[in-house]
């Protein structure tokens, strides 16, 4: 009997000895691999300094093998964003700052104009060769949401200044992980009930032929390529439409010129940040209420509600209410690109695809927007003395080309396949690419500033 208990007596020793080294292991692996992650970080910090102090001694030359794996890159996410209608902003500033080694400022300055770039492309091939003799961009939509939109943007670049890095770059990792979680989920629905539209022409279904086929697990959305469905769009230019669409353009275009930006470059000498900075600045919010409103005037006047005729569309869904949803999200999605630094193409198309829009409507719809916002910021930093005016034309060039690629090869798949949820995915690849690049460039920018004791608190406006 004492030999037993002895024998439980060492038994139970050795489990604790052994409990007590792998717990001391532990801990001494851990605290190891915090110098490993610092040193890391600091590795890819430094070797990202030194690319871009390289570039800033010499230029940024194309025929150099950083550039043009750069520039391959970014005619790859040309042609994956002008599917979705998506600018790709948030993958140009990446690759141009990681890769090439561009400064970030440089890096948003090219970022305009490549994105300026890839949706003159998607404009043209919309609006000139038109889809089954309908043109694909819903004007109505494009009308409600512009305004609000670059209301947002304006709103978003001050809320950009005073957040902290790490809130913003949390504040993006978070949603744009969301966005791509449920654009994905609506990609999967689509195509699913394509699977089932597809099945059952292939056994004759009349019912299909009459349009009277609904997915319940999906709202009640009809088939997204269904042969007889009623207006994918207008026929013709409505040019009264582009008319206010570009008068509106210029209105903020005129606003942000005689305002300047933070570092006091206007057309007229104004003190940054001062009483006549603020003023010019607040205009845009009766601008944009004042040509919201009248938009919503006429529509109302004139019985022109946006997509009327086309399935899905908000205003079947939401009654009365639903000519409020565009204002309001393009209003949101202007207000989380400002604070991003991304254009709002990536942040509302998926909310527009989620209010039941059509992914091909979406696309043309997304990339007519994005021609608006991102041409505005192109000029604006031509404007204001941009350098390396000629390589950003450059890159502009190669992001035409390939969304012009992206549009054809997409185009062709869906009439070979019958899907227009390849859109979807399409959207959400890059904003799942944009998310896991933008989160961590930011997460680099933010442990180096943590680790140098840098200041991480929210700052003034100027």
């Amino acid at each position: 009997m004492n030999c037993h208990n002895s024998y439980l007596k060492w038994t139970f020793f050795l489990i604790f000895l052994t409990t007590c080294r792998f717990s001391i292991a532990k801990q001494t692996n851990l605290a190891s691999d915090i110098p490993k992650l610092d040193q890391f970080l600091n590795a890819i910090y430094e070797w990202r300094a030194n690319q871009q102090q390289k570039q800033a001694d010499t230029g940024l030359k194309l025929l150099e093998a950083p550039t043009v794996v750069a520039g391959v890159l970014c005619f790859l996410a040309a042609s994956i964003s002008s599917a979705g209608g998506v600018g790709g902003g948030g993958l140009y500033v990446p690759i141009l700052t990681i890769i090439a080694g561009v400064d970030l400022k440089t890096a948003s300055s090219f970022s305009a104009f490549m994105v300026t770039g890839g949706s003159i492309a998607n404009v043209v091939c919309n609006m000139f060769i038109k889809n089954g003799g309908k043109i694909l961009i819903d004007f109505d939509i494009a009308l409600l949401s512009q305004p609000c939109m670059l209301l947002g943007v304006s709103i978003g670049v001050i809320c950009n200044r005073v957040l902290p890095e790490w809130l913003i770059t949390i504040q993006f990792a978070v949603f744009l992980g969301f966005c791509t979680f449920k654009t994905c989920k609506s990609g999967f629905c689509f195509w699913k009930l394509e699977s089932e539209v597809e099945v059952m022409r292939r056994n004759g279904n009349q019912e299909l032929e009459n349009g009277l086929l609904k997915n319940e697990s999906f709202g009640g959305a009809e088939p997204l390529l269904e042969k007889e469905e009623k207006g994918l769009g207008s026929s013709s230019i409505p040019w009264m439409k582009m008319g206010v669409l570009v008068m509106f353009w210029f209105s903020f275009f005129f606003l942000y010129l005689l305002r300047g930006n933070r570092y006091g470059q206007g057309i007229i000498p104004m003190e940054v940040c001062g009483v006549g900075y603020w003023i010019i600045s607040s205009v845009q919010f009766p601008l944009a209420i004042i040509f919201t409103s009248w938009i919503l005037y006429n529509r109302e006047t004139q019985h022109n509600i946006p997509s009327k005729k086309q399935e899905g569309s908000s205003e079947t869904k939401h009654g009365p209410s639903g000519k409020l949803i565009f204002p309001l999200m393009a209003l949101l999605a202007g207000v989380l690109g400002g604070v991003f630094g991304i254009g709002g193409g990536m942040l509302i198309s998926p909310l527009l695809i989620q209010v039941g829009i059509t992914p091909e409507v979406t696309a043309a719809t997304c990339s007519f927007m994005v021609f608006f916002s991102s041409s505005m910021s192109a000029v604006q930093y031509l404007l204001l003395g941009m350098e390396q005016v000629d390589n950003a034309l450059i890159f502009a060039l190669v992001c035409c080309v390939a969304s012009i690629v992206g549009l054809v090869v997409v185009q062709r798949a869906i009439e070979h396949h019958g899907r227009a949820s390849l859109i979807v995915f399409s959207v959400g690849i890059v904003m799942a690419l944009s998310t896991v690049l933008m989160t961590s460039f930011g997460a680099v920018d933010i442990w180096r500033d943590y680790t140098s004791g840098n200041y991480m608190g929210f700052k003034l406006p100027c």
